[in-house]
């Protein structure tokens, strides 16, 4: 009688642990981005590692160019109208000669700055967070199958909720009944 007891510990212990990664996954790529107006990327390159290896979620959140400082690694759109973004750090601040803020960027990985200079207007925001291989996830999927996936991760996590409170009531006691079968001795 024990084992079953225990393998049902286990498994119980195992599905607990499943959904504390589950939810902490989708409150690190989905839940916090979404509250607080940051973007969730993925590092495509190995030019910022080790720091952000290829395969890390990025979590980018807006910030204005006078918060921007060196050793902030930033994110940008190298060319107007691209959707390829680069997530660099500041190495080097100036103006350019209409007075813009301008920012000389480098990969952690790189041996030379960037040749081009970003313009404040290029940066999309700073580095916020990261979370290692949870971009490689990110690239498995389009934008519409985020939706899906994070739809039937919902909809597990309420029939496993739903099934937990139907066991919970069945094993109940009765109104009326006795709570444990008694014996008679006749």
């Amino acid at each position: 009688m024990a084992v079953p007891r225990l393998a049902a510990s286990l498994l119980s212990l195992c599905s607990w642990v499943v959904l504390g990664i589950a939810v902490a996954v989708v409150g690190a790529a989905v839940v916090v981005p979404g509250l607080s107006g940051s973007t969730p990327m993925t590092v495509l390159t190995g030019s910022m590692g080790p720091t952000y290896p290829s395969g890390t979620l990025v979590v980018v959140r807006p910030v204005s160019a006078e918060e921007i400082g060196i050793g902030t690694p930033i994110t940008y759109q190298p060319r107007s109208g691209e959707p390829t973004m680069v997530t660099h750090r500041v190495v080097g601040m100036g103006h350019d000669a209409d007075g813009e803020r301008v920012f000389t960027t480098q990969g952690d990985a790189n041996e030379a700055p960037d040749r081009e200079q970003v313009r404040a207007g290029q940066v999309r925001g700073e580095v916020w967070y990261a979370v290692p291989w949870l971009g490689r996830l990110n690239i498995l999927f389009s934008a519409d199958q985020h939706v899906l996936v994070a739809r039937v991760v919902a909809a597990c996590c309420f029939a496993y909720a739903v099934v937990l409170l139907l066991r919970s009531w069945r094993r109940r006691p009765r109104r009326g009944g006795p709570a444990s079968p008694v014996s008679t001795r006749g």
